[in-house]
């Protein structure tokens, strides 16, 4: 549960802060539904704003229903796209929430809200004199950052020296500090040695770390799920009866998005859950170890916020298919190949940009949970796409070095072995035991490294109000905590 206990003396601390510097804070509702309950007010100053600008405003902007522009953008429904089947190769819709109308261009702007509010609107944080800790393999941070600026708080950002040259750029523009620790994406423990070491030795930082912390599972469940439903029954609305909700599919990072298909199976009681994970780093699926290519998510470790009980499949992705596919969708000749010989519009290629790494892997998730469990074109998987390929410039260019100019011979095989080509294969269905056999590798990282309490570990297992379904019931709590905190500003 998230402890949301009152330290009264911080937090008029933090409510003169906010105050001084401008700061309003949303309520989950408002990320929920930001049409319906974002005062006008707030809209029309946000017709001056930009999607990236350092301004509070935009905190208003932590939303899956941004309009789609770079500059004074209101609100409207979900940002998604739908695969064509042309090019995924099976009958099921696969429909994808869009990450890059996000400000920084990508979700993780949202986890990292979720985690740093409770404790702000609570006291529980100090922003006149602590420091936000964000440790990340990539996004979170960056999210982490942004968010800590608009709130007038200071971020130490902490990702693995081998990530993107986007991700580190931009970060010197917001972040206080940035530590880069050793490896790439499954390096997570890395990670986890240096939050422990700045806990030790820094008494001015508070840790927040996404792969242990509720609020990240909060803001998925409310925010990301009900987006995916609403992105669903809009689908089902043009073709009434047509339409069955068969599950979503996310790779793990830090498995925050896992809890939008808690409230999605909820809603929708006959869906199913997938998480994927790098086939050379099968960690789920088979203990495996390793490192990978697919930037965003962390492997070798089960995130303590992953409710492995109600997750029924583990697919592993093959970053080879990823990387390719990365040049398939953004090369000159991969997107005429797309056109002239797969049979896709302009506005469906245009669209595969809104992909990064991490977002062409949950697609072939969903391709590879459409072909095992035999979908048809009524039924309808969702996805997220994390970001997009504007954080991975720098890759393409690294592929291009690496293999030489993208030809169209060179699609024609990547389109054939990468998409048409995936399998079921490399996947599981996970029973009672074997969902139990995964939820029990939280002990080795959280209890014996990380010092949580073995009770703790049994609740997400044995006494879930405990645990998931409890947080589940927190955002009302929160929001009015929010509402609380804005009025005592004078700001509202």
């Amino acid at each position: 549960m998230i402890d949301l206990s009152v330290n009264k003396t911080v937090l008029e601390k933090n409510i003169t802060k906010a105050r001084e510097k401008g700061v309003i804070i949303p309520t989950f509702s408002q990320m929920k539904d930001p049409e319906g309950q974002i005062s006008d007010d707030i809209k029309g100053r946000l017709r001056n704003t930009g999607l990236w600008d350092l301004d509070p405003l935009n905190l208003f902007r932590v939303t899956w229903k941004n309009e789609p522009v770079e500059r004074g953008g209101l609100f409207g429904g979900p940002n998604f796209i739908e695969i064509p089947p042309a090019l995924s190769g099976v009958k099921a819709r696969i429909v994808c929430l869009a990450g890059k109308y996000f400000p920084t261009g990508c979700h993780k702007v949202g986890a990292s809200f979720g985690c740093l509010v409770p404790r702000l609107v609570t006291g529980q944080f100090d922003a006149s004199s602590q420091k936000a800790v964000w440790p990340s393999t990539g996004n979170f941070c960056r999210g982490g950052a942004f968010n800590s600026k608009l709130l007038a708080v200071d971020a130490i950002a902490i990702l693995p020296e081998g990530m993107s040259r986007e991700r580190f750029d931009w970060l010197k523009t917001v972040a206080a500090e940035i530590i880069a620790t050793a490896g790439t994406e499954s390096n997570v423990k890395e990670i986890f040695d240096k939050v422990r070491e700045i806990r030790q030795t820094r008494k001015d930082a508070m840790i927040f770390n996404q792969f242990e912390e509720m609020g990240n599972y909060l803001w998925h469940y409310q925010v990301t799920g009900n987006a995916i439903a609403d992105a669903f029954e809009s689908i089902r609305s043009r073709s009434p009866g047509e339409s069955n909700f068969a599950g979503v599919c996310f790779t793990s990072g830090s498995a925050g998005t896992m809890a939008a298909g808690d409230l999605l199976k909820q809603r929708y009681p006959c869906s199913k859950i997938a998480v994927g994970e790098a086939l050379q780093c099968s960690t789920i699926l088979d203990n495996g170890y390793g490192s990978h290519r697919i930037e965003g998510i962390g492997d070798k470790h089960i995130p303590w916020v992953h409710n492995v009980k109600n997750t029924d499949m583990a697919i592993a992705i093959d970053d080879n298919d990823s990387m390719a596919l990365l040049r398939l969708f953004n090369e000159d000749a991969g997107k005429e190949f797309l056109i002239h010989e797969a049979g896709l519009d302009a506005d469906q290629v245009k669209n595969l940009a809104l992909m990064g790494i991490s977002g062409i892997s949950n697609l072939l998730c969903c391709i590879k949970f459409a072909k095992y469990y035999e979908l048809g074109s009524g039924d309808v998987v969702a996805t997220v796409l994390t970001d997009s390929v504007d954080m991975y410039r720098s890759r393409l260019e690294e592929l291009r070095e690496e293999r030489g100019a993208y030809r169209t011979l060179d699609a024609a095989a990547d389109f054939a072995a990468s998409l048409l080509g995936e399998s079921a294969d490399n996947l599981t269905e996970l029973t009672y035991t074997a969902r139990k056999r995964v939820h029990n590798l939280k002990y080795y990282t959280w209890v014996e490294q990380q010092g949580r309490a073995v009770e703790e570990l049994d609740d997400q297992w044995y006494r879930q109000e405990k645990s998931f379904l409890g947080v589940q019931k927190q955002a009302g709590e929160i929001d009015a905590l929010i509402n609380d905190f804005n009025a005592r500003t004078g700001l509202q």
